[in-house]
């Protein structure tokens, strides 16, 4: 057994972050639905089909992970805010596809509207005031 009375706890320097994601049950449907209402295609595609890394064009990574339960079991997700130019522009496109949005706010920051991706996820578009 480790004795970790004679070690200093220190902080752990994060640099950022490489990739955020979320999990889903059936990666073909859920990278078509990032297909279809984002436009985002795939920078790699996991083996056996089991999910997509995306490129954005801030830089950031999205990834999409379905492992069927093999690899671990699903859980949705909501902390993911993707960045968009205009939210209000955003909504009539999500109404169209029959997206309903959840839930819609302002605070003094910024606005955000939230739906669900075809996993059950919380997608949140979220534009930045100023």
């Amino acid at each position: 057994m480790v004795n970790n009375t004679s070690v200093a706890a220190q902080t752990i320097s994060l640099r950022g972050i490489d990739l955020s994601g979320y999990m889903c049950q059936d990666a073909a449907r859920a990278m078509a639905f990032y297909r279809d209402v984002f436009g985002l295609e795939p920078a790699l595609v996991y083996p056996e089909g089991r999910g997509a890394e995306y490129e954005l064009p801030d830089g950031t990574t999205f990834g999409l992970w379905g492992g069927g339960g093999k690899v671990m079991p699903f859980q949705p997700s909501n902390g993911i805010l993707f960045s968009v130019d205009n939210l209000q522009a955003a909504l009539p496109n999500l109404a169209a596809r029959g997206i309903p949005v959840i839930y819609q706010t302002e605070t003094p920051m910024c606005w955000m509207a939230m739906i669900n991706d075809s996993e059950g996820n919380i997608v949140t578009l979220h534009q930045r005031k100023g």
